[in-house]
């Protein structure tokens, strides 16, 4: 063996034994951090949500239904306070977020960070950006681009996917 065999080798096994707890320091945060998620994910049965939640609930955060527009009362709900999920409790919007859209569903310009995980909906055949609850996975309902500014986006949600909690 030449000098420079056995320095390549011997670099390549000082690297391999500095990088093995780095790589195991990475993997254990992430184990942590996944363990640390599903400790605070909702996960229930079809009955045990059926149980929980109200018929339009359960057909609006469990299998992606939608609400008659106009028809929640949180719609012209103007207090100041938070917006949660009806399916966990999980805080999801600031009433500082919310606006009249016209629409006929509570509309805000953006959300709480974190409340959310999103998707590629194509149901109308156009794609749409769909939101559903990053804690127990219930619909809310689509993002637009139609929205005021700072966001310019139209958080379109359902008004049974929600409870109010004033301040």
């Amino acid at each position: 063996m030449n000098r420079r065999q056995f320095l390549k080798i011997g670099a390549g096994i000082v690297l391999t034994a500095a990088t093995i707890p780095l790589i195991t320091r990475i993997a254990m945060a992430d184990r942590n951090k996944r363990e640390s998620n599903q400790m605070k994910n909702v996960v229930m049965s079809e009955q045990e949500w059926q149980e929980k939640l109200t018929t339009e609930q359960f057909d609006v955060l469990r299998k992606e239904g939608t609400e008659r527009p106009f028809s929640s009362e949180l719609n012209d709900e103007k207090r100041d306070g938070i917006f949660h999920c009806a399916g966990c409790d999980q805080a999801v919007f600031a009433s500082s977020m919310k606006f009249d859209s016209g629409t006929g569903w509570p509309s805000f310009f953006d959300s709480i960070d974190g409340a959310f995980e999103t998707k590629i909906d194509f149901k109308l055949i156009y794609p749409r950006t769909e939101y559903h609850c990053a804690r127990c996975g219930g619909h809310h309902g689509h993002i637009f681009n139609d929205g005021p500014e700072p966001s310019g986006k139209r958080w379109c949600n359902n008004g049974v996917a929600l409870t109010f909690v004033p301040a």
